[in-house]
């Protein structure tokens, strides 16, 4: 059985290796990796550093399981595959949150991929909503049928590397876009408040697409804020996390929240909104959630002020140790073994 990794937006670079540090290229990357061997479709065929790129049209449909970061483009996938073979084996990978697709007729065709295919959840939070959008758009024939599963994404915990404080404090804006789920206004809001009260320096990178959008320019504005491009290697943006005293999350909705977990496990401070995506992913008794911009001012100040406070308080939600607590929980080790072992489930 051979894998082939779909994801639509895919870049490759000239050198053969998959382009971008967005959250579907390093999903790419981490499928690709966990399936040694495996193909990723795109525009070919082409020899890459370490995998071969396909046109769907090519694959071995009767001995290849596609996995398809594009869930609702998968009926079209099957229907590719099924001129060669009766019937062409498909998973759908759900990385993502289901908020964004709002239309009526995307979120029917991913209720219909999702009751079709088996699927692939990136956390339990996602999955769940999956179930509901399958339950309540398909007919319960198909519905009472469909295949679900989840494990939290995780991250390599190897990455990490020594923390290094800064002079001045460095507040993180947690995401590469300013994507109104993001809630950008509500960061620079709580940050200019908390900006009047202590020293700080506020770093954003941020994908080309936004880094020129008027939003950017005005957030660069600010005395307080670098906005630049996402750092060229990995090295560089575990580097990066290494000396930033702390985070503001104001998303609205996650699927899952890597750069939050990534930001953690580097040693940054972590201010969430009391939302149910960031409960999900942090101890029960996490000490900074703030429900109002003025819980939200005043933890961030907390955080810059008293970094050891913090984190002591963090040590204390999670049994004593706030390292460990992530360890065991947001492992990509767990990712790797729980998808390898569902596909064998599914497939072999």
């Amino acid at each position: 059985m051979k894998i082939a990794v779909r994801y639509g937006d895919v870049l490759v670079d000239p050198d053969g290796h998959v382009a971008g540090h967005d959250a579907g290229a390093t999903r790419v990357r981490r499928l690709l990796r966990v399936f040694p061997s495996s193909v990723l479709v795109g525009e070919g065929p082409r020899r890459c550093d370490g995998f071969d790129m396909l046109p769907v049209e090519f694959l071995d449909a009767a001995d290849t399981v596609v996995i398809n970061m594009t869930v609702v483009d998968s009926l079209n996938v099957w229907r590719t595959l099924a001129r060669t073979c009766p019937e062409p084996r498909i998973m759908n990978f759900v990385w993502w949150n289901t908020s964004e697709f709002s239309h009526p007729v995307d979120r029917a065709a991913l209720a219909l991929s999702c009751a079709l295919f088996p699927t692939f959840a990136n956390s339990e939070r996602t999955a769940r909503e999956v179930r509901e959008i399958v339950d309540r758009w398909t007919v319960p024939s198909l519905a009472s049928t469909a295949k679900l599963a989840w494990v939290n994404l995780g991250i390599r915990l190897d990455h990490r590397h020594p923390r290094a404080e800064p002079d001045v404090p460095v507040v993180l804006y947690p995401a590469i876009s300013l994507a109104p789920r993001k809630r950008p206004e509500l960061f620079v809001q709580v940050v200019d408040r908390v900006a009047r009260r202590t020293p700080l320096r506020v770093e954003a990178r941020l994908n080309d697409s936004h880094l020129v959008s008027e939003a950017a320019m005005r957030l660069s504005l600010r005395d307080w804020a670098w906005v630049g491009p996402l750092t060229a290697t990995r090295e560089d943006y575990w580097s990066a996390l290494a000396r930033t005293t702390a985070f503001l999350a104001t998303a609205s909705e996650e699927s899952y929240g890597l750069e939050y977990i990534e930001a953690l496990v580097a040693g940054a401070i972590g201010v969430f909104p009391d939302l149910p995506w960031a409960r999900a992913i942090l101890p029960e008794h996490y000490p900074l959630f703030y429900r109002n911009v003025a819980e939200a001012e005043d933890l961030l100040l907390r955080a810059l002020t008293d970094p050891a406070g913090c984190r002591w308080s963090m040590d204390a939600a999670a049994g004593g140790s706030f390292a460990r607590w992530l360890r065991e929980r947001h492992d990509d080790d767990q990712f790797d073994a729980a998808i390898l072992a569902r596909v064998h489930r599914w497939f072999a």
